[in-house]
C-alpha cells in the first residue's frame, strides 16, 4: 500500500502482520505512532536515534540498529555518523513500517551538550516495581533539594526511569544513595550484587549510551509503552506497567497531555 504522509509517498507493507502475541498488528503500531506523534516527536527532535527491530515479532529476536539501513528514503534526515534522527510523523511511520517498535535515544541533542540526566532504576531479582517506586519518591526529593523537577515514567517493563534537566552529577546521586539504603540500592553493575535491591544505573548518560524513549513501544507479550506518571501515582502505586499499552496511551494523552513536556523547555 502506497500512503502520501506529509508530503511524502511511503509504501506500507504487511499491515496485517501480527506482531506481538496479543495480535497487535503492524497497522495498529503504525496508528499509534502517528496517534501519539504531537507529543512524541519533540522528544525526539534532533537526537541520534536507536532502534530496536522486531520483523518477525516482539515475542522473537530482535536486532539494535543505529546506522541508517540501506535504502533509506532520501528524505530521511541522518547525521554526520549516518545515525537517523526523526524529527518528522513521514520518518515515524517509515520507522514503523519497518517493525522498529523501540525507539531510544541520547541525552543530548545533535551538536550540543547534554540536556537531560536520567535515573535508570533497574529491580533486581526479588525486588519490583513497588521498590523502584519508592527509590524514585526518594529520588524526587533529593533532586528537588537541588532546585532540579524530576520527571518519572515506567521503563515499560518491570523498572521506571527519572529524569532531570542537566546539569546533574547522576553517578555521585547513585553512590550517595547506595551508601544510605545498601540493603535496598546499589549503584554498581554485577547483577549478583542486585538480587533484592534497585540498581540506579547512572550509566545511561553515558555519549554512547541510549534510553528508551517516552512514549515508546516495548517489546514482549503485548504493547507496553514507557509511559510518563504523575507523582500522585507514584505515592498511590495503583499501576502496572501493563496499564500503559498501545491501547490506552491515546486516550492517557488526551485527558493528561503531555507530562514531560517540561523536560522540553528552553
Amino acid at each position: 500500500m502506497r500512503v502520501k504522509v506529509g508530503g511524502h509517498t511511503l509504501g506500507l507493507s504487511n499491515l496485517d502482520k501480527e506482531l506481538y502475541p496479543d495480535g497487535t498488528t503492524k497497522a495498529e503500531i503504525i496508528d499509534y505512532y502517528t496517534r501519539v506523534s504531537t507529543v512524541l516527536l519533540p522528544h525526539l527532535a534532533d537526537r541520534p536515534l536507536t532502534r530496536v527491530r522486531f520483523p518477525e515479532g516482539a515475542d522473537r529476536p530482535g536486532f539494535f540498529e543505529k546506522n541508517a539501513p540501506l535504502g533509506k528514503p532520501s528524505w530521511v534526515r541522518v547525521n554526520k555518523r549516518d545515525f537517523i534522527v526523526c524529527d518528522d510523523l513521514p520518518t515515524l511511520v517509515w520507522l514503523a513500517n519497518l517493525a522498529a517498535l523501540e525507539l531510544h535515544t541520547h541525552q543530548w541533542r545533535e551538536g550540543s551538550p547534554p540536556d537531560r540526566v536520567v535515573f535508570d532504576l533497574d529491580p533486581g531479582e526479588g525486588a519490583g516495581l513497588d521498590e523502584c517506586r519508592a527509590v524514585a519518591l526518594a529520588l524526587r526529593d533529593r533532586l528537588a533539594a537541588d532546585g532540579l523537577e524530576a520527571y518519572p515514567k515506567t521503563s515499560g517493563k518491570k523498572g521506571m526511569q527519572v529524569t532531570v534537566r542537566a546539569p546533574c552529577d547522576a553517578r555521585a546521586i547513585a553512590a550517595e544513595f547506595a551508601k544510605a539504603a545498601p540493603k535496598m540500592i546499589t549503584d554498581q553493575m554485577d547483577k549478583r550484587l542486585r538480587r533484592g535491591k534497585v540498581f540506579i544505573d547512572w550509566s545511561q548518560n553515558a555519549d554512547f549510551k541510549t534510553t528508551i524513549c517516552v512514549y515508546s513501544l516495548r517489546a514482549g507479550p503485548i504493547p507496553t509503552v514507557s509511559a510518563p506518571l504523575t507523582w500522585d501515582e507514584i505515592e498511590s502505586g495503583d499501576f502496572a506497567a501493563e496499564d500503559f499499552t498501545l491501547h490506552t496511551m491515546p486516550d492517557r494523552i488526551d485527558e493528561l497531555g503531555d507530562l514531560h513536556v517540561g523536560l522540553l523547555m528552553p
